[in-house]
């Protein structure tokens, strides 16, 4: 059934296939290095507008050579300041459901990582990447700025001076320095990004529910919070969670030794 109605709104330059409890997403723009043009943007946000409930992992990826080189600047229109912050917010609004969706969201990153591409990968919760990869952000040579969400996620990923120096200077990071300063957690094998990134969606997908949502909606909030607010909210969640019947179940389960322990 979601197969049908996912395909019912889907641009050809999404690439959608239900596997059990994971979504896979592929950018299907190779011959664009799947730069991103209004309906790219557009179709991922009706993807999480549209996600099955027995979804529990989603993960993007890059058809062909490259994850996404950015925005498609042959596509771009001459914008007002009004209809600049439009398509700015429509980008914003897009990417908020990636990153605030129902579901866990993992890149699999290889060749370009590029401006709205890079955006998109920091709007995602894990990110692995492959030998290949490179990451970079040419707005400041363009002489524009940054519009998805960049100015927002990326410090709180690298920080505000290494953003700063890839603006000014154009600057380039390749996939170990890129994994080394925090851009991606997994560095992988080449060609063994997808496989990688599946195996982290199943152990995902398996989580209590709960603890997924509290990782994705809450502990981005406690990090904004100033201390005080981020400790009760934190207590708040900490109380709801392990009161769940799901919770009970997998403590016993630990204490009674049917869980495994760390490390096993």
């Amino acid at each position: 059934m979601y197969k049908e109605i996912f395909h019912s709104f889907l641009p050809q330059t999404l690439q959608v296939e239900i596997q059990g409890e994971i979504l896979m997403v592929g950018l299907n723009r190779p011959e664009k290095r799947n730069a991103f043009n209004d309906e790219l943007i557009l179709g991922i946000e009706k993807v999480f507008e549209n996600l099955p409930p027995s979804i529990r992992c989603v993960v993007i990826y890059g058809i062909g050579d490259h994850f996404s080189a950015g925005l498609d600047l042959s596509e771009l229109k001459e914008r007002n300041a009004v209809q600049g912050i439009h398509h700015s917010r429509m980008w914003h609004r897009a990417l908020d459901k990636v990153q605030f969706g129902t579901a866990p969201v993992i890149a699999v990153l290889h060749g370009a990582v590029v401006g709205g591409g890079l955006e998109l990968a920091a709007a995602c919760h894990i990110r692995v990447s492959e030998p290949s990869t490179f990451y970079a952000l040419p707005e400041g040579q363009r002489g524009i700025f940054v519009g998805g969400g960049a100015s927002v996620r990326l410090p709180k990923l690298i920080g505000v001076a290494r953003m700063t120096d890839m603006m000014l200077t154009g600057r380039v990071y390749k996939a170990e320095e890129g994994e080394r300063i925090g851009l991606a957690q997994y560095l992988v094998e080449s060609g063994k990004g997808l496989t990688k990134g599946k195996e982290l969606a199943q152990k995902i997908a398996k989580n209590a529910e709960m603890t997924n949502y509290a990782l994705m909606h809450v502990l981005p909030r406690i990090a904004d919070a100033s201390q005080t607010e981020g400790l009760m909210l934190e207590s708040l969640m900490a109380a709801i969670a392990q009161s769940s019947p799901e919770a009970k179940q997998r403590l016993n389960d630990f204490l009674e030794g049917r869980a495994k322990k760390v490390g096993q």
